[in-house]
């Protein structure tokens, strides 16, 4: 039995699909700690997986409210970046100490969060990167996550995507000199960004290829295992009372459930078709707001719901395309009106338009625009059927199981873990 340190952003779907990770490696009798501030232990709902606090001083309980709103609002980038680099600090700074008083036998590192990867390699860890959200490795002629550009390869195009990188590279830079300034004490080659912060044996991708641009230069250790996420069975009953057909299910994600003037039009929209739309706000929104809403046009409102069992039965998913909920549509067959907001949403939207398994639009969509993007995709089956080739690779890649394996063969054979069909070539760092 191993000891695995686990060090991911304090956002639930990072913490939900590292999670059910962590419960396939307790099943191959392994013990799982997570590290961060304190008020990241709620994300966690398996007690059998441990938690360790890190950032005390700097980061007390109640902080991560303020931090979480700062990522709700499109208005804060500038605190996003401050809060980033402040967790990145306060986490190079506590867990080398942190680890070794754990004994920990390796490390699961979020792509997201630089300091997993740099405290590991400084303290001769053996560790595996794994992306929760679109990976972050870079490549010449792929638009980075967290733009919107679809895929191109005319010259216009590549010179939109160079460009579009140094001016991330410029915004970030007070986290990029974070880095550097930990890899610089840690006695570690330059750096200066997440992508050069990733495992040379093992990278874990929930994405998969037939869901990517096509890729040309990933490293042999590159695994796309889909979905990470403990399967809950057979098909559930809908999740709403009963509604009249067709259904359009609504939700933003945990983080920008209280955008109401973008729901409303929403409910608007529907009630001019006459769809029955229904409201998943994960708690943005008050008692009345949600009544608000009903009398708009939405049929049924709530917090939360089985977001799968959801899909299984709606026609379509109105979603911020968030990585997570687009691969659980993805797998439903179920086509998206995507309307990305913040992180890495513009790319998984771009994506979802290329492949023509749902329609981007803009958050800010006038309601006959909505009305035009929502009967598109109720009655033009193509959307559907662009779905397959996903759904079977998806269905194929292996998912928690698949993802555990490589864990266990990185971390406990300290062993470069390769790909399907791949020879073992060095990451450029």
């Amino acid at each position: 039995m191993a000891h695995f340190a686990v060090v991911a952003p304090p956002l639930y779907s990072h913490f939900h699909a590292l999670q059910a990770l962590s419960q396939a490696l307790i099943a191959r009798g392994h013990r799982i700690t997570f590290l961060q501030q304190a008020d990241a232990r709620t994300l966690l709902s398996d007690e059998r997986i441990n938690f360790a606090v890190t950032g005390e001083r700097t980061h007390p309980v109640g902080s991560l409210t303020q931090a979480l709103h700062h990522l709700a609002s499109p208005l804060s980038l500038l605190r996003v970046i401050n809060d980033i680099s402040a967790s990145t600090d306060m986490l190079c700074r506590e867990l080398p100490g942190k680890l070794v008083a754990l004994q920990v036998d390796g490390v699961i590192a979020d792509q997201m969060e630089a300091a997993g990867g740099l405290v590991a390699e400084a303290l001769g860890l053996p560790f595996v990167s794994v992306a929760c959200a679109l990976p972050v490795n870079r490549e010449r002629g792929i638009p980075l996550a967290v733009m919107p550009f679809r895929y191109g390869q005319d010259a216009r195009a590549l010179k939109r995507f160079q460009a579009s990188e140094e001016i991330y590279d410029r915004i970030m830079r007070r986290h990029g000199r974070v880095i550097a300034q930990h890899a610089q004490h840690f006695g570690l080659p330059p750096r200066h960004g997440l992508h050069q912060c990733l495992s040379p044996l093992a990278q874990i991708s929930q994405l998969v290829p037939a869901f990517d641009f096509p890729r040309q230069q990933l490293p042999a250790c590159f695994h796309a295992v889909g979905p990470l996420y403990t399967p809950q069975g057979n098909a559930a009953a809908a999740p709403w009372p009963g509604l009249r057909e067709p259904v359009v299910y609504a939700s933003l994600g945990t983080l920008q459930g209280q955008r109401l003037p973008l729901f409303m039009r929403l409910a608007r929209a529907c009630r001019q078709l006459q769809l029955s739309l229904v409201v998943a706000h994960c708690g943005g929104l008050s008692a009345q707001q949600a009544h608000q809403l009903e009398l708009a046009g939405a049929a049924w409102v709530t917090d939360f719901l089985d977001q799968r069992a959801a899909l299984q039965h709606a026609q379509l998913f109105v979603t911020h395309a968030g990585l997570n909920s687009t691969l659980e549509a993805l797998e439903c067959g179920t086509p998206m009106l995507a309307m990305p907001i913040a992180f890495d949403q513009p790319g998984v939207a771009a994506r979802i338009a290329w492949h023509g398994v749902g329609v981007r639009a803009s958050r800010f969509s006038r309601q006959s625009q909505l009305e035009h993007h929502i009967h598109t995709l109720l009655t033009d089956p193509r959307y559907r059927l662009r779905m397959s080739a996903i759904q079977a690779q998806l269905q194929r890649a292996g998912g928690c199981a698949r993802a555990a394996e490589i864990v266990e063969q990185a971390l406990c054979q300290q062993q470069v873990v390769l790909a399907e069909g791949k020879r073992c070539a060095p990451i450029t760092m």
